[in-house]
């Protein structure tokens, strides 16, 4: 079993592998200059001003490796708070290979998976909440995601939690001097104001857990089936979504047998949708394994868009195809499509002019801006304000709801007037969970989980 210490000097890529112009290898630890300089041709590293940038070339003896630039970062300002070295060589793996070769030999070792933010966090740069946000920075792929990552790595989120507790802080501390005079029978801290401040911090906390579902929605997508009889324009529909052709459109119906999936991004959210083969009882062996795929993927979906040709039914007959799906009881949107062919033959039904019916017609590329606003709403994309604080994570989520839960029994013991030491624990119980979130309370298990989620240069 390898035993890593935190005063190794690391190195990693910062970059991806693959070819590509540039490379940078980043380096960090007391003896990171040291190091670097003992391979690379040009000026003394070890003389040189920190937050300066140096022309040479990386050597293995005699043997030119490469021409770089080196970056020094010295301690304290430097991402880690560590001496940090960072070399940008061309972008070569086997390049890359020989100066990590290179480093290794010298007395470097590899870094772990986010091993240069978990020494930044252990070294007071920023907090636990805030090295989470720098993962869900590098990974955002919309607007959204990307805000909700900056205002979280900027302290937005770290700030009202830490504003909560250091209230809570306050009076666990008159509680707890309330003991030390137990024979005096004296209150320092106001049951009253008390029951005040936990009831605010209790609306705060549930603000942030009910924040999750639209967090969740921006940082992961939104499972999306888009389901109905055959032939009712569902591949039809998929590519005017995607405005190229993504699925099979025919007029032979159970012409989707599998699932389609892919992505789409409406004002900064991201769907994720899924063509499914038509619901329908039938005789065909892989058709049927398509309609079962379709039961199972309705089963995981957020949103069911459930499309239906508004030409060949009734409210009746549609009621009934819709039974087994009411049961899942997930968000719904009704879509009667084909409704330019229903204008040509009759009049429009009244009971297709509903809140719950999205009426288009997919080959005419009619109201699709309809169905796209009805899906943000259905989401509730809608309440996002630039500033928000969004929970997107689940492990802030499992915390924030364990605190609302101790903060009940703090409650609990106000209105039953039990001791002051009672008190004072239930208050502990919702401080620990509370210092969770931020990294004030932590174990090592923890960390080493967080961080070994992130990429190994970072």
């Amino acid at each position: 079993m390898n035993h890593f210490s935190f005063d190794d000097t690391i190195v990693a890529p910062a970059t991806a592998s693959g070819i590509a112009a540039i490379a940078v290898i980043r380096v960090s630890g007391k003896e990171a200059i040291l190091l670097c300089n003992q391979i690379f041709k040009g000026k003394d590293l070890t003389r040189q001003a920190s937050h300066t940038i140096h022309f040479g070339t990386i050597r293995d003896g005699d043997q030119i490796i490469d021409e770089v630039l080196v970056s020094i970062f010295k301690a304290p300002t430097s991402f880690t708070k560590e001496d940090v070295v960072e070399i940008s060589c061309h972008g070569s793996d086997f390049i890359v290979k020989r100066i990590l070769q290179l480093l290794l030999k010298h007395g470097a070792r590899l870094a772990k998976p986010g091993e240069f933010t978990q020494r930044a966090f252990l070294n007071g740069q920023f907090d636990l909440t805030q090295a989470e946000a720098i993962a869900d920075l590098i990974s955002s792929d919309s607007e959204a995601s990307h805000q909700a990552a900056i205002h979280q790595m900027r302290g937005g989120f770290s700030q009202q939690i830490k504003k909560l507790r250091e209230q809570l802080i306050y009076f666990a501390s008159l509680i707890e001097l309330e003991l030390d005079f137990g024979e005096e029978d004296v209150e320092f801290a106001s049951r009253h104001d008390l029951q005040k401040l936990v009831l605010n911090i209790q609306s705060v906390t549930k603000d942030l857990i009910e924040s999750f579902q639209l967090g969740n929605v921006i940082k992961n997508g939104v499972p999306t089936v888009i389901a109905g009889k055959p032939n009712a324009g569902k591949s039809t529909l998929l590519n005017v979504l995607f405005n190229e052709e993504k699925a099979i459109v025919s007029e032979i119906p159970g012409t989707t047998r599998d699932v389609i999936e892919d992505e789409l991004m409406i004002e900064g959210i991201r769907f994720r949708l899924i063509d499914t083969a038509g619901l329908r009882h039938t005789t065909d062996t892989i058709e049927a394994i398509g309609v079962e795929r379709t039961r199972q993927k309705m089963k995981q979906a957020s949103l069911i868009l459930y499309l239906f040709d508004s030409t060949l039914i009734d409210q009746e007959s549609l009621e009934e195809e819709l039974v087994d799906i009411r049961k899942l009881n997930l968000p719904l949107i009704l879509v009667a499509n084909k409704t330019d062919q229903l204008t040509k033959v009759k009049s429009i039904p009244s009971w297709l002019n509903s809140d719950e019916i999205i009426m288009i017609s997919a080959s005419e590329k009619d109201n699709i801006a309809a169905l796209k606003n009805r899906m943000l709403a259905m989401v509730h994309a809608g309440q996002l304000k630039t500033g928000d604080t969004l929970i997107t994570n689940v492990r802030h989520y499992e915390s924030l709801r364990q605190t609302y839960v101790a903060l009940d029994q703090v409650l609990g013991s106000i209105n039953q007037n039990r001791t002051g030491d009672l008190l004072a624990l239930d208050i502990r119980h919702a401080l620990r969970y509370l210092g969770e979130i931020t990294g004030e309370i932590t174990t090592e298990d923890l960390l080493d989980t967080i961080f070994s989620k992130f990429c190994i240069g970072k």
